[in-house]
């Protein structure tokens, strides 16, 4: 996706006179008022693997999770007041978006001629699960009358066969053409894949099949067109976001023909004669051993594969994925769970003897340890795409390793892609921020509220953070599973249909206690598993004031089982410490440079905190302790870290590459920042990484 720098200063004014009106009409509709019934349809999960026979944990219902006080009810108080109204007005105003304009001369029901990105009906869709996913929490029958208003437009613009691309079907009015998928860089199914989530969560949110009619109708014509498309014309869909899609659609409808096309899919992956790395197609995806290519694309494939594994239960596609996880995770992943390190790639890179291999690879992964900081890519769907592919591992196998990567992924690099109100985005999440840097990268480093023509990161980060309560808890035949902590309310059943309510309440991720009250529970005996994140040691369970004798080891979900009852306490406490992080030494540019996590939290020094001196002068003994402090970064409470490290006098590198060390250094105090927060006080400079004495 290539940024077009379109919008100017009049934009910018246009878009703050327009978020003033917006924030103004939205109060009201956005709303937290439970009116609206709930049909049977609204009693399934986000991901929907009840029935999965080879999932080992299950989704929880999307209503389970009511978020009260803390980290996630804050987020998601911003989500609703205003993350979601924004990216809504966004997306229905052809001022700014011309995504439902889009739509609207699709249907006949305007004229004009297509604008945006050609993923731009993915970007609506995302926006659209955003909506019902808040409807599915709130109830707001606001939110039902906007998507009614919006679905019956994409209804209208859908082709008779099933067919749904608005900038094929605008010229299709005009020419009285049909054909499609012709562009080896389309992404027609891309936008169907977000389409057949999208209807699946609109139906379980509101028991409404308006959306998920027009889902099945472009899964239906998916079907039957790859029943006879060439593999050469069958490869025309990167960003595989319908594989996790067809799957979705099959849990959803039951229609075996789904799962049949989800494995051709698998199947046909790699199966001609001129793929790419790029798009995960040079190498048949059973086959693959390593890692490659465009960081999102890779990243949703193996959440597909993952969804279809849980369906199947096809050893090979586990095997691939556990090649595919431990490449990313041991070799290419950034701290802060950021994948996608470079803007532009070459594959393979420098290990061939033939110039003919080499393919260049945008957003790519990049070699092993090649995790450079100042020009660090990792796109924010990337991050997404990690958290949503964890999420489908953790399922399938109950290893707290995924939670782990899940969570990482989600209070840092997934954070990190937007404003702490909720109004501006950023395209890449870079480690290192300089202002002196002698070049200019394609995306901004300052958060904007609209990436030219490239916004699909805000409504995914948008959706995602909606959608982060059902994530928090998984169901299996042993009982009940907490994969992230965070004050809330739950209201499920077991899988054997027990009922279980509880109520949570921590000040995670700042603290490491957490206590849990039962309110309510059957009479038989069944297992509570607590996540036992693997950066903590020594964590200590209690009931009703007694320590359990548990062997709990760190990155591990610890078992108790009993008989509960209402009343019953249970007090977790997560050591969490101020810890320094060192790299491989292969990683070349952390090399002598450590970085500080708390909890799940990374931290970075923003040049905010260090006026009158350069970051870049600074260092960190390895005996400094960093303590945590209160600090409120705008309207939003989380914890700082402060200690004692060493700055070396100001220096002039200009025309300078080399010269003697100078030694002279001073003490001084560095405070810390949560990494997700860094630039929401205006522009400043940043670094995760930073240089250590010993």
């Amino acid at each position: 996706m290539i940024e077009k720098k379109w919008y100017s200063s009049w934009f910018l004014n246009y878009m703050a006179n327009r978020r003033r009106s917006i924030m103004a009409s939205s109060a009201l509709i956005f709303s937290l008022v439970a009116l609206a019934s709930v049909s049977n349809a609204q009693d399934k999960a986000l991901v929907n693997t009840a029935n999965s026979p080879y999932a080992k944990l299950h989704s929880i219902n999307m209503t389970d999770v009511t978020w009260t006080k803390g980290f996630w009810a804050d987020r998601f108080k911003v989500a609703t007041e205003t993350m979601v109204p924004n990216m809504w007005a966004i997306y229905n105003d052809a001022k700014i978006s011309h995504a439902f304009k889009n739509f609207e001369i699709a249907a006949g029901l305007d004229t004009g001629s297509h604008a945006g990105p050609s993923f731009h009906d993915g970007d609506y869709y995302k926006t659209l699960e955003a909506v019902a996913s808040l409807y599915a929490s709130t109830k707001n029958p606001k939110l039902n009358e906007m998507m009614d208003k919006a679905i019956v437009v994409i209804g209208k613009s859908q082709r008779e066969d099933g067919y749904i691309y608005t900038k094929a079907m605008i010229e299709q009015r005009k020419t009285g053409s049909k054909n499609q998928f012709q562009d080896r860089l389309s992404f027609e199914s891309y936008n169907i894949g977000h389409l057949m989530t999208a209807g699946c969560i609109h139906y379980r949110a509101t028991g409404k099949t308006t959306l998920l009619n027009i889902a099945k109708k472009a899964t239906d014509y998916l079907y039957n067109f790859y029943k006879s498309a060439s593999p050469t014309l069958a490869r025309n869909a990167i960003c595989p976001s319908h594989y996790m899609g067809v799957v979705e659609m099959y849990r959803t409808t039951k229609d075996p023909r789904y799962l049949a096309l989800a494995q051709h899919l698998i199947a046909i992956k790699g199966k001609i004669d001129d793929g790419t790395d790029d798009n995960q197609d040079r190498i048949p995806f059973l086959q693959q051993t390593k890692a490659m290519g465009h960081a999102v694309r890779a990243n949703y494939l193996y959440a597909g594969v993952a969804d279809l594994y849980a369906e199947t239960g096809k050893d090979s596609l586990l095997h691939t994925l556990n090649l595919m996880w431990n490449d990313v995770n041991q070799h290419k992943m950034y701290i802060t769970g950021g994948c996608g390190s470079l803007y532009d790639g070459t594959s393979p890179d420098g290990t061939s003897y033939n110039p003919l291999e080499v393919q260049k690879i945008h957003q790519a992964f990049g070699r092993d340890y090649q995790l450079p900081n100042f020009t660090a890519h990792n796109e924010t769907c990337a991050n997404i795409g990690n958290v949503l592919w964890n999420w489908r591992m953790l399922q399938i196998t109950g290893d707290a390793k995924y939670a782990d990567v899940m969570e990482l992924a989600l209070h840092n690099s997934v954070l990190s892609g937007i404003s702490l109100d909720g109004k501006n985005f950023l395209y890449t999440n870079p480690l290192a921020q300089s202002d002196d840097l002698p070049f200019k990268q394609r995306w901004s480093k300052d958060r904007v509220p609209y990436i030219g023509l490239s916004n699909c990161c805000p409504p995914n980060v948008v959706r995602t953070i909606a959608e982060v309560s059902n994530y928090a808890y998984s169901v299996s035949d042993k009982g009940l599973w907490f994969n992230l902590y965070g004050g809330n309310n739950l209201n499920t059943k077991l899988a054997d249909g027990t009922p279980v309510s509880l109520t949570e309440e921590t000040n995670y991720p700042w603290s490491g206690q957490i206590k849990i009250s039962i309110k309510e529970t059957g009479g038989k005996a069944f297992s509570i598993f607590l996540r036992i994140p693997s950066w903590t040691h020594d964590a200590k369970i209690s009931i009703n004031g007694k320590v359990e004798p548990l062997n709990v080891l760190s990155g591990t979900y610890a078992e108790i089982k009993r008989i509960w009852k209402k009343g019953d306490v249970i007090s977790l406490n997560l050591p969490m410490e101020a810890t320094l992080i060192e790299a491989n030494p292969l990683v070349e540019e952390n090399r002598n440079q450590i970085a500080v996590k708390r909890g799940p939290i990374v931290y970075c020094l923003e040049s905010t905190d260090l006026p009158g001196k350069s970051i870049f002068n600074a260092f960190v003994p390895t005996s400094t302790k960093f303590e945590p402090q209160a600090i409120n970064i705008d309207g939003a409470e989380m914890m700082s870290l402060v200690g004692r490290a060493k700055i070396v006098e100001p220096n002039n590198w200009k025309n300078v590459l080399y010269r003697p060390i100078d030694n002279k250094n001073t003490e001084t105090t560095l405070k810390l920042v949560p990494y997700f927060a860094w630039g929401n006080r205006g522009h400043s400079e940043m670094l995760v990484w930073l240089p250590v004495s010993r």
